[in-house]
């Protein structure tokens, strides 16, 4: 085992004790840890301040969706050490009611992460002051990352010259959905533009004999 794989798996040991973990792997090189909602805070601060961790980094916060769960959504917490040359991956789940405890106190530049969570997934953070959009706009309906969202939204933005003002109109469809195979284009098109000859020569051949 490698000098740098051997400090994985004694992090991995240590991670794996703490109170709220519930379990650890070690996924492409790096540490994740599965931990509880509660207690998250406590979690945190021990990982950021304990002298075996100093996480002093959250470099992002993220959501995944998984609707068919109860608890859809996955919460990440990507960590960096700069100070031990480590990364841990945190991850709690939620539904889309139940808040997420939020770690701006911890690191102040969650709030930022956060509100892109609540954004895009809806996921929501209690404790979080500024919780409001940050990539859609004011007036937004839903929450596009989640995988039941519809793929044309619910309402468009324009400027409206008559009004002199930024107008919200529900959406309009200028063409119907096109559907696609996503077949390999080799496997598709049986004759690639430009070689209709060669076949038409075939047939003369054919016919010839």
């Amino acid at each position: 085992m490698s000098e740098r794989m051997e400090g994985i798996a004694e992090l991995e040991r240590q991670v794996a004790a703490l109170p709220g973990v519930h379990a650890t792997t070690i996924e492409k090189g790096e540490l994740v840890a599965h931990a509880a909602r509660e207690g998250l805070v406590a979690l945190m601060t021990t990982l950021r301040d304990d002298p075996r961790f100093l996480f002093a980094q959250a470099m992002d916060i993220c959501g995944v969706d998984w609707p068919e769960r109860s608890e859809r959504f996955d919460v990440v917490y990507n960590l960096l050490s700069v100070a031990l040359n480590q990364r841990l991956r945190v991850i709690i789940t939620t539904d889309e009611v139940t808040p997420v405890p939020s770690m701006c106190g911890v690191w102040p530049s969650a709030t930022w992460w956060e509100r892109e969570a609540w954004d895009l997934f809806g996921i929501v953070f209690s404790g979080q002051p500024d919780l409001r959009r940050i990539l859609t706009d004011y007036g937004f309906e839903g929450h596009p990352m989640r995988k039941d969202f519809p793929l044309t939204g619910h309402v468009e933005v324009r400027y409206d010259e008559e009004r002199k003002s930024v107008v919200y109109e529900p959406v309009k469809l200028v063409q119907d959905f096109r559907n696609f195979d996503f077949i390999s284009p080799w496997e598709g098109i049986t004759t690639l533009p430009g070689d209709e000859k060669v076949h038409e020569g075939r047939e003369e051949e054919g016919r010839g004999e």
